[in-house]
């Protein structure tokens, strides 16, 4: 059974937890409403976005003179799996999330004699994969050092994709991250970038004929390379939401379950400070007795 001392000790141990978990909560929360804002900001154009290019691509979808990153390079052999997670730890099950989605999809590919690489974005994500399939691993983005996530890191991990593609060196990328939904909710989500696809709903409710002035092979060419960045960049800053969400939750369960246990610790510390009082008081009136 631990002393006095060792539970008064332990008290203020999980009080000095407590502390860095509840100013870890307020930073999140601090940082959560400039992510989340700017993951809704960036919605509605990467939407429109989409519903251009479906639109380009239904005139050209069936051409040979279709760009290669809509028409793909026409085989199904290698495929990168760009996985985005975050550089901290400390937010519950974010990381894991991705990296399970992330995993599941890597087993089904190898299962079917695929070739897999992996780009990872976010030192988290590189640990756990590490682990286990280090030689699928062909690159690594550092984001660290970086404050606030902006387009132009999107433009440069699109750059580094867009040059492997262009070398032949896999036909099919996909990226994992988690789309913000709310606090607690956190979708992992996975979105094939090349060869570009689109669903039924992507075109939108207008069906407006439009002709384009040059034609939509010339414009997609232009526009496809920037749609892979807008899709990127969108994951990135649903990422950071996502984040931001999860280590708020994380570190407000955290919080409490310090409380609890100093209020358990302090039960058990009241208790044995009694029976040691009771103890001394037993051998004061048992001695007095022997007298």
């Amino acid at each position: 059974m631990p002393s006095l001392k060792d539970l008064k000790l332990r008290i203020e141990s999980v009080k000095s937890t407590r502390k860095i978990t509840k100013a870890m909560q307020m930073v999140a929360a601090a940082k959560l409403r400039r992510a989340q804002e700017a993951a809704e900001n960036a919605r509605p154009y990467a939407d429109q976005m989409q519903v251009v290019l479906t639109n380009l691509a239904q005139g050209v979808a069936n051409s040979p003179s279709a760009p290669k990153l809509l028409s793909g390079t026409g085989k199904d052999e290698t495929h990168l799996l760009v996985v985005a997670t975050s550089e901290r730890g400390l937010c519950g099950g974010f990381n894991s999330s991705i990296v399970r989605l992330a995993r599941a999809h890597m087993s089904r590919l190898l299962a079917d004699g695929k070739k897999v690489k992996i780009l990872t974005v976010g030192k988290k994500g590189r640990e756990q994969l590490r682990r286990d399939s280090s030689n699928l691993l062909i690159g690594h983005v550092d984001m660290s050092e970086v404050k606030r996530v902006g387009y132009a890191n999107a433009s440069a991990i699109t750059k580094d994709i867009l040059r492997q593609y262009a070398a032949g060196e896999f036909d099919v990328c996909t990226i994992f991250y988690n789309r913000f939904e709310n606090v607690v909710t956190q979708v992992p989500t996975q979105k094939q970038l090349i060869p570009a696809t689109f669903e039924a709903g992507d075109a939108g409710a207008d069906s407006t004929h439009y002709e384009y002035e040059p034609d939509e092979g010339a414009i997609l060419a232009d526009l496809l390379p920037r749609g892979v960045a807008i899709q990127i960049f969108t994951a990135l800053l649903e990422n950071g939401a996502s984040e931001q969400g999860a280590r708020m939750s994380a570190m407000d369960n955290a919080t409490r379950n310090a409380g609890e246990m100093i209020d358990r610790l302090t039960i058990q510390y009241n208790r044995s400070r009694q029976a040691a009082i009771t103890t001394e008081l037993i051998e004061i009136i048992a001695g007095a007795e022997a007298l």
